[in-house]
């Protein structure tokens, strides 16, 4: 068996992957919660869709903030988490604004 070289071995970099998975693992969750919310099934005003929405967004956001760790280095988690909010965003607000 191989060993791994040290660039290919995932990196300590523990403060930049909390806080990406923090800061931006919450904004990633809100627009996942708010595409389903707007343009799932029954619309925003389905009953009880709310409260589900609401109760939606610790689970995503713990597990995107469980998952950053496994990012190689803390840089790439933010660009790729970054780059991820960025679609996400875009689809929401492009699916707002053309509906």
């Amino acid at each position: 068996m191989a060993r791994l070289s040290a660039q290919e071995k995932i990196q300590p970099h523990w403060w930049t992957k909390s806080l990406a998975g923090l800061v931006l693992g919450l904004t990633f969750a809100f627009a996942i919660v708010g595409i389903f919310a707007w343009y799932g099934l029954g619309g925003i005003q389905a009953p009880n869709k709310v409260q589900f929405n609401m109760w939606m967004i610790s689970p995503i956001w713990l597990l995107i903030l469980s998952f950053s760790f496994l990012f190689r280095t803390g840089t790439r988690a933010i660009v790729i988490l970054g780059a991820a909010n960025l679609i996400s965003w875009a689809t929401f607000l492009l699916l707002r604004y053309s509906l």
